[in-house]
């Protein structure tokens, strides 16, 4: 009896040790979230060891009946990768000692600050601190103040803390401005000796207005034949930013360049991004290239693809060159007309192959002179846009073909290519649920028959009340673009093989796909074993800038939207949930919820997830997502980036006061 008592013991002390992602919630319990593991392991605070929030560590749990179904609980015993080493928060300082605090909504603990570490800062000042270490023996991690936050005003310190909160660096260091700073603009003839010259053929650049990175521009010309020569040239950043360099460790670090309403936070320094990159007009640049022989038909006959050296002729905004499409008169005109004809056959081709017609608003603020919004403007996508976009995701695929035919030992080589995935059922067949419900139907018998389906649908809609409801939700159905080495194409574009090439001063992936590109080339194949390493660092820092972006859209919008508590507007229901749903202003596209506590008021209200909708129980009133509604803003708090509407019922009135008058 006893020896059966210690084989039972035994059994259930062995462990086993996994490797996850950290996430710890607002209360402070811990959850790692493991790859290919149903549940995810709990932590208690006290058993976090030396991680943070964000960070990839390795957990230690009893493997007694707990994998599987059954949630466990484990130990965190080292950490593998920090997303974080720096952090916004305020400094305490005393005769003797310094401690940082940080803030946010995550717990960390604060850090010690030597006193010969504080680069200027006094007690109580906002300052921006990294980790340094945190060894086993070491009670708090140790760091050292990177700078004192010098904000002009709140929103300034909102912008910088969304950055700093996501893991984004603010400014470079001396040493990668200096290396930055040692390139020469001058165009050598050994360089030139290994390129194509391209400069005495018509090129030019579109952007929007306030660009100052010209990263593409477009060359054309007629040939003897009768086809049309047309060139995309894209800055050649990996000419500059050698891999392995300061400038390069700098740049993957970050992954991407953030574009929050007010400013920029750029992957590589000015003297790269805006000058010796930047295509600028009437200057002589280095660039990498991918020149097409196309009919008027749209027949792409030849493509070459190379190191080249342009000259800009022209720099146009998208207004001037919408303006040319228009009025069909303008600088280079013929041109312009010419490219966007063939544009639109390609965008036909593209659609009639299985691409997707998925098209979003988007909004921009107009700000005055300290940042503070005055207006919005809703950003259409018109023929300007669509022509330049055409031509871009026509380069981006002629690389990723060319690099995919290339085999080492009969095997692909390792590229990033960009990936998007097929809908899942668990999210499609809801939607395609709710679509009938509106008299839509679906052909699911394959996937491209789902994106023809997709695209007869967002056709049918336009116009129509369920417009943007259907719309929304169909994105929502979409899975998410990333970067990796195992290419199952790219569904929303309908592309067997697709890649980033086209926006190297503001994306690392085009990097290295130029880096590979070139190696192809010249037949000197270096095979990247980290590569998968290194497109999953890319695409979790395209999530963050992303949800950086959404985080100062938000604050803006409920910056503008204060002067207008009291204010009834007609909205939109964006979303809808157990506690409450989202209305989307229908002037000013600003996003409030309206609370399902307040609603209560009412009636009670229940959620339909199928009808995408807050039902009322006792007067089967209905809050269906793409609904349209009259609200009034009641709060704006700009530290929690949040708006708070009411329903106007009937005659201006509150919920809660048309309750009273129905009774």
């Amino acid at each position: 009896m006893d020896k059966k008592k210690t084989t039972k013991t035994k059994k259930s002390s062995q462990t086993k040790i996994l490797k996850g992602k950290l996430d710890i919630s607002r209360s402070g319990m811990g959850f790692v979230i493991v790859e290919d593991q149903e549940k995810d392991i709990i932590v208690k605070p006290n058993d976090f060891g030396k991680a943070f929030h964000g960070d990839t560590v390795r957990v230690q749990i009893a493997t007694g009946g707990g994998l599987g179904n059954k949630r466990v609980e484990g130990k965190i015993i080292d950490v593998v990768e920090r997303k974080q080493v720096v952090f916004l928060g305020n400094l305490q300082v005393t005769k003797t000692t310094a401690f940082f605090c940080p803030s946010g909504e995550k717990p960390i603990p604060d850090f010690f600050i030597p006193m010969d570490e504080l680069k200027g800062a006094v007690d109580g000042d906002r300052v921006m601190a990294r980790l340094v270490r945190w060894d086993k023996n070491d009670r708090k991690p140790q760091g050292v103040i990177e700078s004192i936050i010098d904000a002009r005003n709140e929103s300034d310190l909102a912008m910088k803390e969304i950055l700093i909160g996501a893991g984004f660096t603010m400014g470079f260091d001396d040493a990668v401005l200096k290396e930055a700073d040692s390139f020469s603009e001058k165009i050598t003839r050994e360089e030139l000796s290994k390129r194509k010259d391209f400069r005495d053929i018509l090129t030019f650049t579109i952007d929007p207005v306030d660009a100052k990175d010209f990263d593409d521009a477009i060359s054309i010309r007629n040939l003897d034949n009768g086809n049309y020569e047309i060139g995309v040239h894209i800055a050649d950043v990996s000419h500059f930013v050698k891999q392995g360099s300061l400038l390069d460790k700098s740049a993957y670090e970050r992954a991407t360049s953030v574009y929050l309403p007010d400013r920029v936070n750029p992957m590589l320094p000015e003297k790269i991004s805006n000058e010796l990159c930047s295509l600028r007009p009437n200057e002589d640049k280095y660039t990498f290239s991918v020149v097409f022989q196309i009919t008027n038909r749209a027949e792409i006959k030849h493509q070459w693809i190379g190191r080249t050296v342009i000259h800009s002729n022209h720099r146009y905004a998208y207004e001037d060159v919408q303006q040319i499409i228009e009025t069909q008169e303008g600088i280079n005109f013929k041109a312009i007309l010419l490219l966007n004809n063939l544009a639109k056959q390609f965008r036909k081709k593209r659609f009639e192959q299985g691409a997707i017609n998925f098209s979003s608003t988007e909004v921009k603020f107009q700000l005055d002179e300290n940042g503070s919004p005055i207006g919005i403007v809703v950003k259409e996508s018109k023929d300007a846009h669509k022509l330049i976009e055409e031509f871009m995701l026509l380069a981006n695929k002629a690389v990723a073909e060319y690099v995919s035919k290339i085999k080492i030992n009969k095997e692909a080589i390792p590229f990033p290519y960009r990936i998007h995935d097929t809908p899942s059922d668990e999210k499609l067949k809801p939607f395609v649920a709710f679509a009938k419900k509106f008299g839509y139907a679906f052909d699911m018998h394959d996937e491209k028959q789902v994106a023809t389906s997709f695209n007869n649908l967002l056709q049918e809609i336009q116009g129509k009340p369920e417009q943007h409801v259907l719309e929304q939700l169909g994105i929502r159905t979409m899975a998410k673009a990333v970067y990796t080495a195992e290419n199952i194409g790219h569904y929303g574009l309908g592309f067997e093989h697709y890649c980033h090439f086209t926006s190297p001063i503001r994306r690392y992936p085009d990097v290295m796909v130029h880096r590979i590109l070139l190696s192809c080339l010249e037949k000197n194949i270096k095979v990247e074993n980290k590569l998968e390493d290194w497109c999953k660092h890319c695409s979790d820092r395209e999530r963050a800038a992303m949800e950086c972006e959404r985080a100062g859209n938000k604050y803006k919008q409920v910056e503008f939207m204060k002067q207008y508590i009291g204010d009834e507007f007609d909205g939109v229901i964006s979303g809808v949930s157990g506690f409450g749903f989202w209305v989307e202003t229908v002037e000013h596209k600003c996003e409030g919820l309206i609370s399902i506590r307040d609603l209560s008021e009412y009636d009670d209200f229940q959620l339909d997830e199928t009808d995408y909708a807050l039902i009322g129980l006792n007067t089967k009133k209905k809050f269906r997502m793409g609904d349209k509604i009259k609200i009034r803003v009641v709060a704006a708090n700009l530290t929690k980036r949040q708006l708070d509407y009411e329903w106007v019922v009937e005659g201006g009135l509150s919920a809660k006061k048309a309750k009273s008058k129905r009774k």
